[in-house]
């Protein structure tokens, strides 16, 4: 038995509404249309072709499956995201009368704490591309420009010229759901970010672009190349890095040196404390870990 028509329509319309009125990246929206088309997958072999026939049974059946699949508790609590943010809008949409997520929890999560790099790592990292050529200084900025202010990959992605004021030194960053924020640099961020700057035109070939990182061809700079240029300069070493990391490791470093929690929020755009609270964890680990190694009563 087909799906109905309708049901892949309503699809459209809701990953149409995360893209155009919540902003959500390419990537999140095809993490909800994978979840859902699994989820619809599931409702063709029930045989339901109808989503105002779903109910908290059905729903509690699939999750089950998914239970029975293997499938890890954070895994599943994507699904159940996923679902509500659809039903949700079914509902506004006046679609459905009742939604059949409101009494359905996510699993407890066991609390993974952030990879972070050590500042030697970093260093090395900073330091690997050569300066002398102009995709060179590139890189070396974008790792710096990570790791100095806490951006997003896909934010630093984002940048145009405008954004940045070097005599302030400071960036205006679109962050998640479009919603603006500023972060600070330093020296080191300077220096390359004005380095860069000076000859970025070099990769432009005459044509006419406002976004700050480029590519060979002059084109925008995608998070999926800055992925592949970091993991250009980490093959062969003996940790996995992802962009990510530098933002871990900016939040843990600042609240290392004593930075308040509030702060570290701000700079990095949390819209919730307790999303940057994962960092004091990771903090706390570290001190203790200092601590068993350096204290002579705590080897013994």
């Amino acid at each position: 038995m087909k799906l109905g028509d309708s049901m892949n329509m309503y699809l459209e319309q809701f990953l149409s509404y995360l893209e155009n009125e919540k902003n959500y990246s390419e990537y999140t929206i095809l993490g909800y249309q994978d979840n859902i088309d699994l989820f619809f997958s599931f409702l063709e072999q029930k045989r339901i072709s109808d989503i105002k026939k779903v109910d908290y049974s059905i729903i509690r059946v699939y999750l089950v499956e998914l239970y029975h699949h293997k499938y890890s508790n954070r895994t599943i609590s994507r699904h159940i995201s996923s679902l509500r943010s659809f039903f949700k809008y079914l509902e506004k949409e006046k679609v459905i009368e009742e939604n059949p997520m409101v009494f359905i929890s996510n699993p407890k999560l066991e609390q993974k704490l952030p990879s972070v790099l050590n500042y030697s790592q970093l260093e090395e990292i900073i330091e690997k591309p050569d300066q002398s050529t102009v995709l060179g200084v590139r890189n070396a900025c974008i790792f710096e420009l990570l790791y100095s202010t806490g951006m997003r990959v896909s934010e630093l992605v984002g940048l145009k010229l405008k954004d940045i004021s070097l005599k302030e030194r400071k960036i205006k960053v679109l962050g998640k759901g479009s919603k603006e924020r500023i972060v600070l640099f330093g020296t080191p961020s300077y220096d390359l970010l004005t380095s860069y700057l000076n000859v970025r035109e070099e990769l432009l070939n005459g044509k006419q672009n406002d976004s700050v990182f480029l590519d060979a061809k002059g084109e925008v700079l995608t998070t999926h190349g800055v992925r592949y240029i970091l993991n250009q300069y980490t093959k062969g070493t003996n940790i996995r890095v992802t962009p990510h990391m530098f933002r871990h490791t900016f939040a843990t470093d600042m609240l290392n040196e004593g930075a308040d929690l509030k702060t570290v929020q701000e700079l990095l755009g949390h819209e919730n404390l307790s999303t940057t609270q994962i960092y004091t964890h990771v903090s706390n680990e570290r001190l203790r870990n200092v601590y068993l190694h350096s204290h002579p009563r705590a080897k013994k």
